[in-house]
């Protein structure tokens, strides 16, 4: 475990999404996990209860923290809070020099609270997408991020254009939401190539942090080395096992189980081969 990925984002106390979900993410693929908290959640799987940020300085301290002293091969950001703490992030990064910024725009929950002021929407198109070198919103916070209303593929890659244009290197926009078929189809954009990656869809309610957890699968497998579109389609796959061996607890979106790829390994390998994977 000679590499090392930094998680920036919210804590969540139910230990589906935010950083538990990260650090564990990190975990099962050997990657190092470190982290800075942006804010503390009173969260489970019935919802968000409360959101407390942490304090301007005490972020910076983090940051400072894990810069002087880590070798940092990928970082992965989720709840930001407010345009203030992402502008501080984005200073982080800038003087650390970090690379493989891998950005999850989360903006609301999934029982629908708002994880994210109004104000920092713009702060986050401005200043730290043009840093960021992959992006994975899903249906709805691309429809926030372009300011467009998607309903269809060709929308998901007009707004992948929109996005690109912006000064992120790779757009995957997730296929979650889209419910117009059996399959679910994550589409990433480099700029010249559009790569689709598509599995069939798992009805469950339990999908707390997957989000979160896609997101820090693919900083993972930047850290090791993997190109872009190896990364998507192994986070894709990892993600899958999550969801189809659900950890079953609580009484409302239960979380995704961060360790069945190493706990079904022969699965794992079958579903990685099942991938359906073109280019356009």
């Amino acid at each position: 475990m000679n590499k090392t990925a930094l998680t920036i984002a919210g804590s969540d106390s139910g230990g589906g999404a935010g950083i538990q979900a990260d650090l564990k993410t990190f975990q099962e693929h050997n990657v190092f996990g470190t982290s800075a908290l942006t804010a503390i959640t009173a969260q489970n799987t019935q919802g968000v209860q409360g959101v407390y940020p942490v304090e301007i300085d005490g972020l910076v301290k983090q940051l400072d923290a894990i810069g002087e002293d880590f070798p940092v091969h990928a970082v992965k950001t989720g709840m930001l809070f407010d345009e203030n703490r992402i502008e501080v992030i984005v200073d982080a990064i800038k003087k650390y020099k970090w690379n493989n910024i891998v950005v999850d725009p989360v903006m609301i929950a999934k029982g629908g609270d708002s994880l994210l002021s109004e104000q920092a929407h713009q702060t986050i198109i401005d200043q730290l997408l043009p840093l960021s070198h992959v992006v994975t919103p899903n249906i709805p916070e691309a429809e926030v991020l372009t300011g467009k209303s998607i309903q269809t593929l060709a929308d998901r890659k007009q707004a992948a254009y929109q996005l690109f244009e912006l000064g992120v290197k790779n757009v995957v926009i997730k296929g979650g939401h889209d419910r117009s078929g059996k399959n679910a189809i994550d589409l990433l954009y480099d700029g010249s190539t559009f790569t689709y990656f598509e599995l069939p869809r798992i009805e469950s309610k339990n999908t707390h942090g997957t989000g979160c957890t896609f997101a820090a699968a693919i900083a993972s497998e930047l850290a090791l080395g993997t190109s872009v579109v190896e990364a998507v389609k192994k986070a894709k796959t990892y993600i899958q096992m999550a969801i189809a061996y659900t950890v079953p607890i609580g009484t409302g979106h239960g979380p995704t189980h961060h360790g069945a790829v190493k706990q079904f390994p022969q699965e794992a390998f079958r579903l990685t081969e099942e991938v359906k994977q073109w280019e356009e």
